[in-house]
């Protein structure tokens, strides 16, 4: 049976931490352009509330997403043993490319895949770069399109990347800034020949493209006075919080329950690290449609506190601290079964369950 299993992981996490304290001087406005008058403290305490943050990572300003998304890449090529001339492709997935800071403009010419395969040193003219933009879920999206090409016999050796540098996107003057960081995480998936299932075991995709096309988008600053920030991230969060929770946990059962996988089998469940509250509710729903209320919080574990939301990158990075140990007593055991999934701009949705070796 030809599987498609992980054999490395890596991420990358930049140094410099910004607390919740360093916004205390930030001039926030509300989407109608008007300026929030409560205490800069009584808004960011809230949205720690909601959200949990209390620290995120930003990249220097001279460090790129692709010198992320390589750095994150080389640690996975190396852990998984390989040589990176046998690799068939490299999936990056990503949101803005590499963002000039001073316009806010994304850059993906060249594509950011060929820029990671450069940064790598692969020489291999049949490794071919491929950019996956599917918003936050655009990892995930990525592993689902890797496992297409190994299970088709397309390919061998893949590596899948995600990273985004969100820190260079963000409006200063909107609250939501709080919520977005800097990192890259990937994977090294291979073609394994295996007597049972093991890896990738299932995934389910889908994209509503209606009304909810711009519940994410690039849009001006939220000062009207502001003549910079004109292609920040813009969130309507309240949409995002309802699309996500109507669709993400029958996405995830979807899976499962395809899989032919009981829900008490699930040991982990990686969900994208978008805020906590989101996430919590997200899980709790999941258990609700099994008819489930009480079970171990530790099923879901989460990065989201520390190192805030970095898009495409959160569940790789989180996957890959967990299989080294270091989060917590979180960890994978051979066999067990556990599902990644996300939601994010376009409006994207996807899950996949994936069996450790």
């Amino acid at each position: 049976m030809r599987n498609a299993v992980i054999k490395g992981s890596g991420h990358f996490l930049p140094e410099r931490i910004v607390k919740n304290t360093d916004f205390l001087n930030y001039e926030f406005y509300d989407d109608k352009g008007e300026k929030i008058t409560k205490p800069n403290e009584e808004v960011i305490e809230k949205f720690k509330e909601i959200t949990e943050i209390e620290e995120r990572r930003y990249a220097d300003p001279e460090f790129k997403s692709s010198d992320m998304a390589a750095v994150a890449g080389k640690r996975a090529i190396e852990d998984a043993g390989i040589d990176a001339e046998t690799l068939d492709y490299v999936i990056v997935a990503s949101n803005y490319g590499d963002i000039d800071i001073e316009t806010q403009t994304p850059d993906f010419v060249p594509s950011m895949s060929a820029r990671v395969k450069h940064k790598i040193g692969i020489k291999n003219p049949k490794c071919r770069p491929y950019d996956m933009i599917f918003g936050c879920p655009g990892w995930v999206e990525a592993m689902i399109l890797a496992t297409q090409f190994i299970k088709a016999n397309l390919a061998n050796n893949i590596l899948v990347v995600g990273c985004d540098k969100l820190s260079g996107i963000i409006d200063p003057h909107d609250r939501s800034a709080l919520i977005f960081s800097d990192g890259a995480g990937a994977v090294v998936l291979c073609a394994e020949e295996n007597s049972e299932k093991q890896g990738v075991l299932n995934y389910d995709s889908s994209n509503f493209a209606g009304e909810e096309l711009n519940y994410l988008f690039s849009g001006c600053s939220l000062n009207p006075n502001s003549k910079k920030y004109h292609r920040s991230i813009t969130m309507k969060g309240r949409k995002v919080y309802e699309f996500a929770l109507k669709h993400v946990p029958p996405a995830m059962k979807s899976v499962i329950d395809e899989s032919g996988t009981k829900i008490e089998e699930v040991k982990k469940i990686l969900i994208h690290q978008a805020n906590a509250k989101m996430d919590h509710a997200m899980v709790q729903r999941l258990y609700r449609l099994y008819g489930i209320k009480d079970y171990s919080k530790d099923v879901a574990p989460m990065t989201v506190q520390k190192f805030g939301n970095s898009s495409v990158a959160t569940v790789p990075t989180m996957f890959d601290i967990i299989r080294k140990g270091q989060l917590g007593n979180h960890c994978f055991n051979s066999g067990d079964k556990i599902i990644m999934a996300s939601v994010g701009a376009g409006m994207n949705i996807n899950a996949l369950i994936y069996k450790m070796p």
